[in-house]
């Protein structure tokens, strides 16, 4: 509550700076705006590229300056009276910005104000794979939390909340999907968190792997009451080093039947389990087991899905009836962007899965088919390994068509990976730098009874603003084409 109250008091004696004019920060310098701050905009892109929302508050005196990096030459000696918004993909230290703070500016974001102003109780879920079906089903099981008067649903999925936060009450629950970049520089207010997994992801924004993980572990902190780890996760598990509270451990993947309490908790006091045991999705708290649902009963496919049930179950354990989990889990049929099924067509079914932003995505989708697909990939490159990537085309799909700025790297890892193991393989690797004639690639080649999916392994900066628009992208292309004669 104290930086709400500090960045109140700049609202109403300084200065407002909104640093990139993206989905989060519109209704941010709205709401700025409407509050009558001393504003200023800055973003990168022109002028021209920013719209109607730009325009209309043009028009209210807000100043926008625009067309160079953001993060530079707004500096005055004394800074105490000026908060700083940064976007989610603006660096904390980029240009000018610890300078910024060293003259006594305080540096926030959309989500960190609101973390810190909201009367509900906050559920926060990171990670590197299972971040959105995870948050999405955690937002529909409190929907129906007996216990919750309503449950709002934000962070990078859903609207913006920081508007909301006004009417919300102690008995509202808000469900947040939080990446590395809002976690950045965040003290966590979750009263439950989790982290579903971390592997290699966003080493061309984060210095390091070790930046990355630190900057996950940001969820939880003193206030939150419980923490639901990937217990078969290196990363995500070591984070109960951090955690003095209880701990749910989760994991699809144990080893030994009978005894997957004692290998998920090794042993920690204050500690629970959510496991698989043949179709069975138990809960054990060391001394009972409790069957919450079987895993046939999912609706949607993959045993990536299985654990992000168990990530969902985890962090609404004692808020939520378990009927209502298997009721979701028969009826729910997927987040949009996700091994969503577009069509199909020739005998050939075709699935979207844009959300796939890493290797480890594509390789969790990939697990899912029983016929051999052929799969676009290709993107931005975030400079992480493509080699698990490479093993998995190898090993399920029939083709690959590769697109965009990553194509040649993971070309590269698919080679090598070739050389490594001097196994044949029937994977034929197709290259397409136009995405609409990679899309047609992957149709030309696919044979009836099998699946193309674009699951890219990567952003898709490169030539979309974001993955929904990629994913728009493909459906439509795949929608215009017409039966073969």
């Amino acid at each position: 509550m104290k930086d709400t109250k500090r960045i109140e008091e700049c609202i109403e004696r300084g200065r407002a700076i909104v640093l990139g004019f993206g989905v989060s920060n519109r209704p941010l310098a709205r709401m700025l705006t409407g509050m009558g701050a001393r504003l200023s905009v800055r973003d990168a892109k022109k002028l021209s590229e920013l719209g109607d929302d730009a325009t209309s508050i043009i028009k209210k005196g807000v100043n926008f300056v625009c067309g160079a990096d953001p993060t530079v030459d707004f500096l005055t000696e004394d800074m105490s009276d000026t908060v700083i918004f940064r976007s989610p993909g603006i660096r904390p230290d980029a240009g000018e910005l610890c300078e910024a703070v060293r003259r006594g500016a305080l540096l926030s974001s959309e989500m960190e104000w609101f973390c810190a102003s909201t009367k509900a109780k906050i559920f926060a879920i990171t990670g590197s794979d299972g971040k959105t079906t995870t948050t999405t089903l955690t937002h529909l099981f409190m929907s129906h939390a007996p216990s919750v008067k309503r449950a709002y649903v934000g962070g990078n999925i859903g609207t913006p909340l920081l508007s909301l936060a006004p009417e919300m009450t102690c008995e509202d629950a808000a469900v947040l999907e939080l990446s590395s970049f809002q976690l950045q520089t965040m003290r966590s207010s979750a009263l439950r968190a989790a982290i579903t997994n971390i592997t290699p992801n966003h080493l061309n924004w984060h210095t390091d792997m070790q930046e990355y993980t630190l900057a996950k572990y940001n969820v939880f902190g003193d206030n939150t009451e419980l923490l639901v780890l990937n217990g078969k996760n290196e990363l995500s598990r070591a984070a109960a080093e951090r955690f003095s509270g209880r701990i749910i451990f989760f994991s699809a993947h144990c080893t030994e039947a009978g005894a997957e309490f004692a290998e998920l908790t090794n042993g920690r006091a204050n500690s629970a389990a959510i496991f698989l045991r043949g179709d069975d999705v138990i809960y054990s708290d060391g001394e009972s087991e409790i069957l919450i649902l079987r895993a046939s009963e999912i609706k949607i496919p993959g045993i990536h899905n299985v654990e992000n049930y168990m990530t969902a179950a985890a962090l609404t354990w004692g808020y939520v009836p378990i009927e209502v989990i298997r009721e979701v889990a028969r009826e729910f049929s997927g987040v949009a962007h996700r091994l969503e099924f577009v069509r199909e067509l020739d005998g050939v079914k075709y699935y979207n899965s844009s959300i796939d932003s890493s290797p480890s995505r594509s390789v969790a989708a990939l697990s899912t088919f029983d016929c051999r697909p052929v799969v676009i990939c290709g993107g931005k490159d975030k400079h992480v390994p493509f080699e698990p990537l490479a093993d998995a085309l190898i090993a399920r799909a029939s083709a690959v068509v590769l697109t965009g700025e990553a194509a040649p790297q993971i070309a590269e890892a698919i080679a090598h990976r070739r050389a490594e193991t001097g196994v044949k393989d029937a994977l034929r690797v197709i290259f397409e730098d136009d995405f609409a004639a990679a899309v047609s690639a992957a149709r030309d080649v696919a044979k009836k009874g099998s699946a193309v999916v674009l699951s890219p392994a990567c952003t898709s900066f490169d030539r979309f603003s974001n993955f929904e628009e990629r994913g728009n992208y493909f459906k439509k292309t795949v929608l215009e084409f017409q039966e073969k004669k």
